[in-house]
């Protein structure tokens, strides 16, 4: 009987489970709503009911379950403590216990940006590199840091935010504060930007249509865009030495938009190391933030077998 790994990736509105090899090759795949108001407990039954399905499809073992989270979790404890207003009673669950409970096997939690991370580092963009700011364009703007080899969370957990670092100008952030790198980079910000422009509100994806047709509003956007994240890639490679760089998340579909304005404003005021910075799109798409659990959960599982 194959023995595999299981991702689980939660979100506000569907939620990803992925069954893996040991190398962390996809073995199958399933998308599901993810029941957001119907309690912590709804929520990982859900998930876990998908990969009781996926065993006996595949007639597998299971030797671990990883799952990454929106929100801010504890790690140590696999507790969920701050979640958006898309979840009802999803913040305060212990989703590690509960998934240890059901299979009787290791288990893991982390945030899911850090899970994006990690993913990409161990089977995507950034495979083996060991210092990487990873970066996440959606809703909002998510960051995480790998440093040494080890995801790094900071004393209080907050470590990579760059989303919310000032300076970027004095736009109303989802934070409540002003001028944050998420005003101009994220997909809210993004079409906040275009509507005071032209007063027309629509998607990201609808902008980027425009800009590739040379809509000037619609590519200054987009140029903004670039140029913020270029900020924030050159603010960690000059405090923290990192110059890998990975970026994903539904705004980074429009990679033919953003990479441009990237490297232009890298390239007018590179790090004073002289390091050449590299920064790649992510390659594994939706299935990162369920592969980087499948990974973590995966480092747990042979620390145990080699304990």
């Amino acid at each position: 009987m194959t023995r595999v790994l299981a991702g689980i990736d939660v979100g506000g509105t569907n939620t990803k489970v992925v069954l893996a090899t040991s190398e962390l090759e996809v073995i199958d795949r399933r998308d599901l709503p993810t029941p957001a108001h119907a309690g912590g407990a709804a929520i990982v039954d859900a998930a876990l009911g998908v990969v009781t399905d996926l065993l006996e499809t595949h007639r597998a073992s299971l030797a671990g379950v990883g799952v990454g989270a929106a929100g801010v979790v504890d790690a140590t404890t696999g507790t969920v403590l701050v979640t958006g207003n898309s979840f009802t009673g999803w913040a305060g669950h212990g989703v590690t216990a509960h998934v240890s409970e059901r299979f009787g096997v290791p288990a893991t939690l982390d945030n899911d940006v850090n899970a994006f991370l990690l993913g990409e580092v161990a089977a995507g963009a950034v495979v083996g590199e060991r210092d990487v700011l990873g970066m996440t364009l959606g809703t909002g703007v998510g960051g995480a840091l790998v440093l040494g080899g080890s995801l790094f969370a900071g004393p209080r957990g907050a470590a990579g935010e760059i989303g919310h670092v000032p300076g970027f100008g004095d736009g109303l952030c989802t934070c409540g504060q002003h001028g944050h790198l998420e005003t101009i980079a994220a997909a809210r910000g993004m079409a906040a930007r275009y509507e005071a422009a032209t007063g027309r509100r629509l998607p990201v994806h609808t902008i980027a249509d425009a800009a590739r047709t040379g809509d000037p509003d619609a590519v200054a956007v987009f140029e903004t865009a670039g140029w913020g994240i270029a900020r924030g890639i050159l603010l960690t490679a000059g405090i923290l030495d990192v110059t890998t760089v990975v970026i994903g998340g539904g705004v980074a579909r429009a990679w033919d938009l953003l990479s441009p304005a990237i490297a232009a404003a890298i390239a007018a005021e590179p790090p004073v190391s002289g390091a050449v910075i590299r920064v790649e799109p992510s390659t594994l798409g939706s299935d990162a933030v369920a592969l980087g659990a499948a990974a973590q959960v995966r480092a747990r599982v042979l620390s145990a077998e080699l304990a």
